[in-house]
């Protein structure tokens, strides 16, 4: 088997071990954002829309709901507190992708990309209207995103516009491992994920919503009726807003996956720093392998470097003792300066993992139950920071029993194929995963496994 760039030119291991030192376990978004202390459910009440789930998709479907409808009552009943999961620890990449990049997206409904393309893009203007409208302070900032080629191979698979060589790339972003790039054209916004969060909850309780905190929804009765352990919620119509963490239908206990992805933060780069590296249109990076890096600057001009693993856990379990693995934050950092050798001085200050609520269509799927008064909505692996607004509509779109552009979609009707069941399932995802490093150190070819999921419309080319 080949080697990556990675290999070729590793950072020195004395360079790792200083710059992981003093890191700390906790997602550097964290640190700007003050907590809001609400109450847990208690008691029985009653709500026109309760809502399960306070991350990105459910804060998105209270805010749009009462936008809809102001007279309408809105509860989000949260297990956690706001925020707390996913939405408040990913890169804050909000693109506008639906279907996790054009290939992905046009292996399953060709006949529907140009109307996927404008949905989406429309749904990142919405997103930047709705943060202007309410005075979000979110660091919104639309500079758009950078593909880039690392290896020779996938030099040849850019094309289209905005395609740049070597040299156009290097005078952007100063990376030794950059052999060519192609830019978005700047559709893609950055976003303090944790500040957008609890700015979505601001918006929503003002608009409102209430939100309940420290209530574990146990299950959903006839009615439908939401209950805790403390107390229930009778209601109209149920939006479930999940994700990662187990469906309260059982319809959708095989759906997703969770896996796990790292981060690392740096330190605030020095002015010096800043100008060895250029970086100045502040876009968002990802490279072009199976298993793939993304990196942004922060407000305060530190850089966010995440990505490569993705670690399923047999039996498809969740646990914070999951969130600190050394062996991916050595794998990570190593990546970084061999990414940037010119700042191997630098220091990392956070690390932190999280869990992505992974289909196998590599997006979203939707729908509904218990004959239209329940609507979910999850799978996003990876895309939940722009697509939750979009899946947020849809639910609200079909708990209306409402004919829309969006409920029309082939889409959002179809149901993608499940995941085995365990032990099958943690053998077959690590399989994939082998495969795909595999090919990533192979030229990019596929396997004959890969070929095959490919077929099946379970392959995966973002």
């Amino acid at each position: 088997m080949g080697t990556t760039v990675y290999e070729r030119q590793p950072a020195a291991r004395d360079v790792i071990v200083a710059a992981l030192k003093n890191s700390k376990l906790k997602p550097f978004w964290l640190d700007d954002v003050t907590p809001v202390e609400r109450p847990a459910l208690t008691g029985d009440i009653e709500a026109d829309l309760v809502i399960v789930g306070a991350g990105y998709t459910g804060l998105w479907t209270a805010v749009q709901a009462k936008e809809r409808d102001p007279e309408r009552s809105v509860v989000i009943v949260e297990a956690h507190t706001v925020g707390w999961a996913a939405s408040g620890r990913n890169g804050g990449f909000c693109e506008p992708s639906l279907t996790h990049g054009y290939e992905n997206g046009n292996s399953r409904w060709p006949d529907e990309m140009e109307t996927l393309e404008r949905l989406g893009s429309q749904n990142i203007d919405e997103i930047e209207q709705t943060v202007k409208r309410y005075n979000m302070d979110v660091n919104f900032e639309r500079n758009g995103s950078l593909t880039v080629a690392v290896e020779p191979h996938q030099v040849a698979e850019l094309e289209g516009e905005g395609v740049m060589d070597a040299d156009a790339i290097q005078a952007i972003v100063k990376s030794p491992t950059y052999l060519a790039a192609q830019s978005d054209g700047g559709d893609t916004a950055l976003v303090h994920p944790a500040k957008l969060a609890y700015e979505l909850a601001r918006v929503a309780t003002e608009l409102g919503v209430t939100i309940y905190e420290n209530s574990p929804v146990l299950g959903i009765g006839g009615g439908p009726v939401v209950r805790t352990a403390a107390g229930k919620v009778k209601a109209s119509k149920v939006a479930l807003a999940t994700n990662a963490f187990p469906s309260l239908l059982r319809r959708n206990a095989l759906m997703t996956v969770p896996v796990y992805d790292y981060s690392l933060v740096t330190e605030p780069l020095t002015a010096a720093q800043m100008e060895s590296i250029g970086w100045k249109g502040r876009e968002g990076i990802a490279d072009m392998g199976n298993q793939f890096h993304y990196y942004r600057l922060t407000p305060d001009n530190r850089i966010l470097f995440g990505g490569y693993d993705a670690i399923y856990h047999a039996g498809g379990r969740i646990k914070e003792s999951y969130e600190d693995r050394r062996a991916s934050y050595e794998r990570l950092a190593g990546h970084f300066f061999t990414t940037f050798p010119q700042l191997e001085e630098l220091r990392f200050t956070h690390r932190w993992g999280g869990v992505i609520d992974s289909s196998s269509r590599f997006c979203a799927l939707f729908g509904v139950a218990r004959d239209g008064a329940v609507a979910y909505a999850l799978g996003f692996t990876g895309l939940g920071v722009g697509a939750s607004r979009f899946a947020a509509a849809v639910m609200l779109d079909l708990l209306a029993g409402e004919k829309t552009e969006r409920t029309r979609l082939q889409m959002v009707k179809d149901r993608p194929l499940p995941f085995p069941p365990e032990p099958i399932a943690a053998i077959g995802v690590n399989i994939v995963r082998w495969s795909m490093n595999r090919a990533d150190h192979n030229g990019g070819k596929r396997n004959v496994l890969l070929k095959a999921l490919d077929k099946l419309g379970m392959g995966f080319d973002s």
